[in-house]
């Protein structure tokens, strides 16, 4: 009989170019990285969710390039990136966050 392993996707990256778009969620847990670039304007805001993105919560706001490291203590928490409505002036925002 096969044994097969389910590959679990530790990262979610994506181009935002408009309002009310975000990475796909994944899930995190301890250290992680984030990174925006590209050129854009507007607000790009991260979110975690502790009910499988039911109910997002936002964890900090970012208004230019930015890279960092976080640390989520839990386990089994959904995070996602992305340009939250009204939030979206102009250009290419290109996020990753994973571990």
């Amino acid at each position: 009989m096969a044994t097969f392993t389910a590959v679990v996707s530790k990262s979610a990256s994506a181009s935002l170019t408009a309002q009310n778009t975000f990475t796909s969620g994944v899930v995190l847990s301890g250290a992680f990285s984030l990174s925006i670039s590209g050129t854009w304007a507007g607000t790009v805001t991260i979110q975690r969710s502790f009910d499988a993105g039911t109910t997002w919560l936002d964890v900090q706001n970012y208004t230019a390039n930015f890279e960092d490291t976080g640390n989520e203590p839990a386990v089994g928490v959904l995070y996602r990136v992305g340009f939250k409505t009204g939030n979206y002036t102009s250009g290419t925002a290109n996020v990753r966050i994973g571990q």
